[in-house]
């Protein structure tokens, strides 16, 4: 083993350089397999609760369609059948936006009704024998927001979306920067002089014949630190990230939380319709000097296609625990989260104290021979604590990591 990098020793070794360079790559996949299995129940528990949440969201719209739908069925069915397209397109806009999509949510309340007025200026302001045309509907549609035939309450359900959908979405977005950050820092860049430290740690006393002893605890920590500095940066952010979240979840709970929003979204409705059919007389007139007297086509007005009881039974169930389900969903999670709150803080000596290291007062590797104790300093977590550090050299941040951190930040901000 003349050649050797890295295991040179006084006395001669079972080494040669291709061993070396196997133990080189071993060393690696070893602190990876260590890192994946120390975040293995923070990631389980965001991504599960992630996954949960967004179903929770899912079955929410579903059964606010469903309790609109059912408005217009029971109250008025010869208009249901047109509505239902409506209510439709205007859920699957809340459920683009809650999910992430580029969707503005006083856009998609103000279409909804500027679609709804032709139908129900049809059906309820001034019903006729036949349908009005659809040039005649399109010029009620643009006029909307002129007449305001439902008063103030689009621009009610304007402010109660807002402020009960941005949460939830911010909140599910946060969640998943929550799995991206934990993948992130799974798979470390090992510098050089990181890798040469951790096979010196692991690897090299089999070199010398000593297959079973560990390194020791404060040189494990020094070698652990010296790899994972960037890592350590990610702490502040996360527990910024994480106390944020909390934060954040207050906000998604009461009368701006989004169960209460959209499971009374109908209600909404109902009170637009009621307010449409009270002022009728005077819509009419000022229809008629916008758009001109009503001009129409033959009938063809199909009733409620919509089956109440198909879906209602299960989301009848989900709906009456929704509020606490997911109250106390909330509640479990952050009991579960706030104990990884110094995560990155204390990697190292979870990877040491757990896997790596020799137990207190046993001989320990101190990557020179076995020894009784490691008489060198231990240096503490973080870029700038590594200027001491005797096993590592810590050069420049790792620009992967420094990205992770610049998207915590980002996400605490908003």
């Amino acid at each position: 083993g003349v050649d050797l990098q890295v295991c040179t020793s006084k006395n001669p070794t079972c080494c040669t350089k291709k061993m070396e360079e196997r133990y080189q790559t071993a060393a690696k996949q070893d602190i990876q397999q260590v890192l994946q299995t120390s975040s293995a129940t923070l990631k389980f528990l965001i991504s599960h609760n992630a996954a949960a949440f967004q179903e929770t969201f899912e079955m929410l719209i579903r059964l606010a369609e469903n309790y609109t739908n059912t408005l217009f069925c029971n109250a008025y069915r010869n208009m249901a059948a047109e509505a239902t397209v409506h209510v439709q397109e205007f859920f699957t806009d809340v459920g683009l936006f809650l999910f992430g999509t580029d969707v503005s949510a006083e856009e998609s309340v103000n279409r909804f009704f500027d679609t709804l007025f032709p139908v129900v200026y049809n059906h309820v302001i001034n019903p006729g024998p036949t349908d009005i045309s659809l040039e005649y509907a399109e010029c009620l549609r643009a006029a909307r927001r002129d007449i305001r035939p439902f008063g103030n309450i689009p621009k009610k359900a304007i402010g109660q979306m807002g402020r009960s959908l941005l949460p939830s979405r911010t909140f599910l977005q946060a969640l998943n920067l929550g799995i991206e950050v934990i993948n992130t820092t799974d798979h470390p860049h090992f510098s050089r002089d990181c890798s040469r430290a951790l096979l010196r740690m692991q690897y090299c006393p089999h070199c010398q014949g000593l297959t079973l002893s560990k390194p020791c605890m404060g040189y494990c920590l020094n070698v652990i630190r010296g790899c994972l500095a960037d890592v350590a940066e990610v702490d502040p952010h996360w527990q910024g990230y994480i106390q944020s979240l909390e934060e954040l979840s207050g906000a998604l709970s009461g009368a701006h939380g989004i169960e209460h929003v959209l499971l009374n979204f109908h209600s909404l409705v109902r009170d637009a319709l009621v307010q449409a059919r009270v002022n009728g007389p005077e819509l009419s007139e000022q229809v008629n000097k916008i758009c001109g007297p009503p001009v129409r086509k033959p009938k063809q007005s199909p009733g409620c296609s919509f089956d109440q009881n198909k879906d209602n039974q299960g989301l009848k169930m989900f709906s009456r625990d929704s509020e606490k389900t997911l109250s106390n969903r909330r509640k479990e999670f952050f009991s579960h989260l706030r104990l990884h709150r110094a995560f990155f803080g204390g990697l190292a000596d979870r990877l040491c104290g757990n896997e790596l290291a020799a137990a207190d007062g046993l001989p320990c590797w101190d990557g020179e021979g076995v020894v009784r104790s490691y008489t060198h300093r231990v240096v503490g977590s973080g870029i700038k604590a590594q200027s001491a550090n005797p096993e590592v050299k810590v050069k420049g941040k790792d620009p992967v990591i420094s990205q992770i951190i610049d998207k915590l930040k980002h996400v605490i901000q908003v």
